[in-house]
């Protein structure tokens, strides 16, 4: 059953998740480091339980087209966040950045739709003697309002602007540098210093050429390793934060 729920803009929910690592940073009493800790958050700040499910056999839902459609659970009574077994990184280090994605995602449910959970318990019993989860997230839902709210604050959370900005700027600055280097070797060795002109216009050329999906991956991918989230995550993030170009429209909230 689809909860639903108010309309929030992208700014309501960037200011949420900014929030609640602000709120992390005071807790711990240092600065948040990248990656961003979601695990933590969940269990020590926001105390919350956290751990692995086979949603599909528990639920009795099917997969979808032998992939998961169920990603993870809130089941709010018992104060526990379910995550599907086929996305422990445990298993497959490669499912790390969906993993942290699906926990930053359940994290927006708690934060954005809390009020809404708790007006809606299930107490029909699936899980043993545990409550039915009383929010279930799966991927065949994810242009839900719902769902697509949870998924913006789980973009914001994980990757923060100002970080973003930051990394992204490394990076940028790192190509160029090196671009620059080998452009500018002459036949004997000696390197020619460009000038700052020079420079912002290879920087604006970059950006302007950065349009193809496989140009789009191989920038975002570095960026996204910091991160720890996938390449996929990271080339929307940069493209929300006009980084890079959009590659198509997104259902709107």
């Amino acid at each position: 059953m689809t909860i639903k729920v108010r309309y929030l803009s992208e700014d309501e929910i960037e200011k949420e998740a900014d929030l609640l690592l602000a709120e992390y940073a005071e807790t711990t009493g240092a600065s948040i480091k990248l990656p961003v800790p979601v695990d933590e958050i969940t269990t020590y700040h926001l105390a919350l339980r956290l751990g692995f499910a086979d949603l599909h056999e528990t639920l009795h839902i099917p997969m979808l087209r032998d992939r998961p459609d169920i990603l993870g659970a809130i089941l709010v009574e018992k104060e526990l966040v379910l995550i599907d077994h086929h996305l422990d990184p445990k298993g497959d280090p490669y499912k790390v950045g969906r993993y942290h994605f699906t926990i930053a995602h359940e994290i927006g449910h708690w934060r954005l739709h809390g009020s809404y959970l708790a007006q809606n318990p299930n107490q029909t019993s699936r899980f043993d003697a545990l409550s039915e989860p009383t929010v279930v997230c799966r991927s065949s839902q994810k242009f839900e309002r719902i769902e697509w709210q949870a998924d913006n604050f789980a973009s914001c959370l994980l990757m923060p602007r100002r970080h973003v900005l930051d990394v992204w700027n490394d990076c940028l600055n790192d190509r160029i540098r090196t671009r620059s280097a080998l452009l500018t070797a002459l036949p004997n060795g000696m390197i020619v210093k460009h000038s700052q002109a020079m420079v912002y216009a290879q920087k604006k050329e970059f950006e302007l050429n950065c349009h193809h999906d496989a140009v789009c991956a191989q920038v975002s991918q570095p960026i996204a390793e910091r991160f720890r989230v996938s390449v996929q995550a990271m080339r929307i993030r940069l493209e929300k934060l006009g980084l890079l170009p959009r590659q198509k429209l997104e259902k709107a909230a």
